[in-house]
């Protein structure tokens, strides 16, 4: 009885490793870097780039940006072979760029924001854990290039860091944000509509069918712009140029009922 009681355990204990193993937290991560300005370059400020998401090992998950030409397929080998194609040409229809911000090579250096849902590039919420983010940057006709891995943990607990610049990248920040239990917005109030979102202006529009105020939250929970509406519908503009890209989070109510909205500013 003893043995068999031991057995039942240690298949509890294993079920219970197997589940935690396998957590998935919805939640959103938020990254953004300026670019360090190099030279030479191709012409003025041209530059090839590539951001993508990888687990602790390495492993592809998800393609956020690509910027390349025909005349620079082959300056982003290392994202080209991870994301599922050969070293000589990104552009191929084998690299998995599903979901992503997709371009020509760039002609400035600059600031970039990518937001991430933990879904892999067929849309799957991926298992909680340590993931990366991936950079690769390539400028001087190919002969100058950058490879930077951030990490970071997906799971039930936010993870916000401030990376010290380098040579290549300054005011990074990465933030993962948990959503509350497996929902993505706590969408109570009906007949919201929050748009564009990610904004390039830092303008936002939001569309309310009945709401009494309205509050934009950062990161840290600080309240960065309130204002009290009339109880019935209407569409006000949002203004938040003023403030750094990344995300926030909107929250609208009828005094009784509140909706949340996670927004992207992107400018």
């Amino acid at each position: 009885m003893k043995t068999m009681v031991k057995k039942l355990s240690m298949s509890a204990a294993a079920i219970i490793l197997s589940v935690s193993a396998f957590a998935q937290s919805y939640g959103t991560l938020t990254f953004t870097f300026t670019q360090v300005a190099h030279s030479p370059c191709y012409t003025g400020n041209k530059n090839v780039l590539a951001v993508w998401i990888q687990s602790s090992t390495g492993a592809f998950v998800k393609t956020k940006i690509r910027n390349a030409g025909a005349g620079t397929k082959d300056h982003l080998p290392t994202f080209a072979t991870n994301s599922g194609g050969a070293s000589s040409n990104c552009l191929a229809a084998s690299c998995n760029v599903v979901g992503a911000t997709s371009g020509a090579t760039l002609s400035s250096f600059g600031t970039k924001t990518i937001t991430w849902d933990g879904t892999n590039a067929s849309g799957v919420l991926v298992p909680d854990g340590t993931y990366k983010v991936t950079i690769q940057e390539t400028w001087n006709h190919g002969s100058s290039t950058v490879l930077k891995s951030f990490t970071f943990v997906k799971g039930p607990n936010s993870d916000s860091q401030t990376p010290a610049t380098d040579a290549n990248f300054s005011n990074v920040s990465l933030n993962w944000m948990p959503s509350a239990a497996g929902v993505e917005e706590n969408n109570v109030l009906t007949g919201v509509t929050v748009y564009p979102n990610p904004s390039t202006d830092g303008l936002f529009n939001i569309d309310y069918a009945k709401a009494t105020s309205v509050k934009v939250m950062n990161m840290v929970g600080e309240a960065i712009y309130t204002q009290d509406l009339m109880n019935e519908s209407g569409t006000i503009s949002i203004d938040l140029t003023a403030f750094k890209n990344g995300l926030y989070f909107i929250y609208i109510t009828d005094g009784i009922l509140t909706t949340e909205r996670k927004i992207v500013l992107n400018k």
